[in-house]
């Protein structure tokens, strides 16, 4: 099984796929990205997969098509050049803010020999539904048809291929100048068959497709634009487009900790990521992207009242109910059991979502005119929520499953929820709710001064009550609660960085022992720096976090401090959002802005 940093994101903004480095597509989910898989030999041998590579010994060297999601691996053998081009295919002719509300869910891949003469090897091995599938497969008179549960394939090629029970071989040999496509149609069975695409033609398209997206959004021009480039085609890529949602993450089960247990479903839009999200798509000059993440947001989690839970995370569709359960016919990555499909994090009470979404609203506030009478009605019940449950416990941003405490960020983003809702009033129509909103935001701002600082340890810590640091709290000079040069939270990034910080790699928390360090973490610390006047710093943190993606630019959610191997399900929305936010904080302390 590849390494997680080996694969290549492939993305139609409605699903994904990841090819390895060697050619295989090891992971395919069509229609919807929490869809069942196609292809999931990612988290387990038997859970398919469609290999193109050349028959004999070979090197590989792989890129994006420029401003693209399409991937190209050369693999150089001893008798010639091959190159294999990999994409999802957008909808036919869609350009620019358009690209991906449509998608024939077809994947398409091309081989050409560049110099020389190489030896082909294909092999398909569809098992829909994680793996649980074994379909019929048939040849037709317009390719080869696999059957099975309630997927619809049918595979189109230049070569006539081998049916071998469940499988769809091949083997040939091209010459310099050769080229062929392949093209993998997918269906619900529900769905009435559609007209096959010409493999070739769709490529283009596509290509074409991204790059004109790609041209209108270049408006970032400061430090590591390539690299905010490729995060924000990342984040485009994760865009469920029928709704606006960014999804955490094309994968689930990636572990954690390699043969660990800490495996979890991230292919819903997590609304607590929100206003990070926001913020790093209005860097990347992606403005409606942002409104309609903004709009599917509000649309979703619809009106609050008093007894109402308000959801911490949604499907691509807005959909509450992720019940979790377990694929116990998966061995998992590497051995790392249970496999997970669903999140019950769904079902926890994180009062920190209620600063998120009215983040949000601020972060818009001069695009979104007069809100709709429901939009208005939701954001003062999300003050009004604020005002009256800050005082209790929840269970905090990263959503362990051991109890609730009375976390400080939850605190931190009641605050943020009162503070933007109060200069938010006259658009809300709330004005005569601001001395009630005020009155609870003083208490509970003194209740983080006092209680939310321990004295032992010199910093503001991860609890009420606690001695445990944890760089979560890195977001209370990014969120405006206290000044960047403020004493208290320069001492608490001096202990972030003295007891959390190896090699510019975060640990969420003290006592953690040999957990990964979280990405998005090291980035927080980048824009901590810059608010304290410490920007050489933050440069070299960016470095150091950014040198360890993979060789396409892609991150995954965590980082192992032993080997520094990427970790956790990749690539992750959440990394990428910190290091477009971390770039232009570092623009900005150049420039002689705040950063914030």
């Amino acid at each position: 099984m590849a390494a997680i940093s080996d694969y290549a994101l492939l993305g139609d903004c409605h699903g994904a796929a990841l090819v390895s480095s060697d050619g295989s597509v090891d992971w395919w989910c069509p229609a919807r990205f929490d869809a069942p898989s196609v292809f999931a030999r990612l988290l387990d041998a038997a859970g398919g997969h469609w290999s193109i590579r050349p028959s004999g010994r070979y090197t590989t060297t792989r890129h994006y098509v420029d401003g693209t999601m399409a991937v190209r691996t050369e693999f150089r053998t001893e008798s010639g050049v091959l190159r294999l081009t990999d994409a999802l295919s957008l909808g036919a002719g869609e350009r620019g803010h358009r690209i991906g509300f449509t998608s024939p869910h077809v994947l398409i891949r091309r081989v050409e020999v560049l110099a020389g003469t190489v030896e082909v090897t294909v092999e398909v091995a569809a098992r829909p539904e994680y793996g649980l599938v074994s379909p019929t497969v048939t040849g037709v008179a317009t390719g080869i048809e696999l059957t099975g549960g309630a997927d619809r394939l049918m595979l189109t090629s230049d070569h006539e291929l081998t049916v071998d029970g469940c499988l769809v071989t091949g083997r040939f040999t091209l010459t310099e100048g050769q080229d062929m496509v392949f093209a993998l149609h997918h269906r619900s069975a529900a769905e009435a068959p559609v007209a096959l695409l010409d493999g070739r033609a769709a490529l283009r398209d596509t290509v074409e497709g991204w790059q004109s997206w790609d041209r209108i959004h270049q408006g970032y021009q400061g430090p590591y634009r390539e690299e905010v480039r490729r995060s924000a085609l990342v984040l485009q890529a994760l865009t469920y487009q029928p709704t606006g949602a960014v999804i955490a993450a094309p994968t689930t089960s990636l572990p954690e900790e390699v043969g660990g247990t800490a495996n979890w479903d991230y292919r819903f839009g997590w609304l607590r990521d929100g206003s990070f999200t926001l913020k790093a798509l209005w860097v990347a000059a992606c403005p409606d992207e942002a409104h309609r993440f903004f709009d599917w947001k509000a649309a979703s989690v619809g009106s609050v009242t008093a007894e109402d839970h308000v959801p911490i995370m949604l499907g691509a569709g807005g959909e509450r109910d992720l019940t979790e359960h377990i694929l116990d016919h998966l061995d998992g990555y590497q051995g790392s059991r249970p496999v997970r499909v669903g999140n019950d994090a769904w079902r926890q009470r994180q009062l920190d979502v209620l600063g998120e979404v009215m983040e949000c609203a601020w972060i818009l506030r001069e695009r979104l005119g007069d809100l709709s009478p429901a939009a208005a009605t939701l954001l003062r019940a999300l003050a009004d929520r604020a005002a009256d449950t800050w005082p209790e416990v929840d269970a905090g941003i990263w959503e362990g499953r051991e109890g609730e405490r009375h976390y400080l960020t939850s605190k931190l983003m009641c605050w943020v929820a009162l503070d933007r809702a109060i200069r938010l009033a006259p658009l809300l129509h709330a004005e005569a709710e601001v001395p009630r909103w005020s009155r609870a935001m003083e208490q509970l701002r003194a209740a983080i001064l006092t209680t939310g600082w321990s004295t032992s340890v010199g910093a503001f810590t991860g609890a009420f009550g606690s001695d445990h640091l944890d760089a979560g709290v890195l977001v209370m000079p990014i969120v405006g609660f206290l000044p960047g040069d403020d004493e208290r939270v320069l001492a608490t990034v001096d202990a972030i960085e003295r007891d959390l910080v190896r090699d510019g790699l975060v640990q969420r928390w003290t006592g953690s022992g040999d957990e990964g360090a979280f990405v998005i973490c090291s980035y927080w610390l980048v824009e901590a720096l810059v608010l304290a006047g410490r920007t050489e710093r933050a440069r070299q943190i960016f470095e150091m976090v950014t040198a360890r993606a993979n060789d396409l630019g892609l991150l995954s959610e965590e980082i192992d401090r032993r080997d520094g191997s990427l970790i956790g399900n990749f690539p992750q929305a959440l990394s990428h959002i910190g290091l477009i936010n971390a770039a232009w904080a570092i623009a900005q302390g150049e420039a002689g802005g705040n950063g914030s």
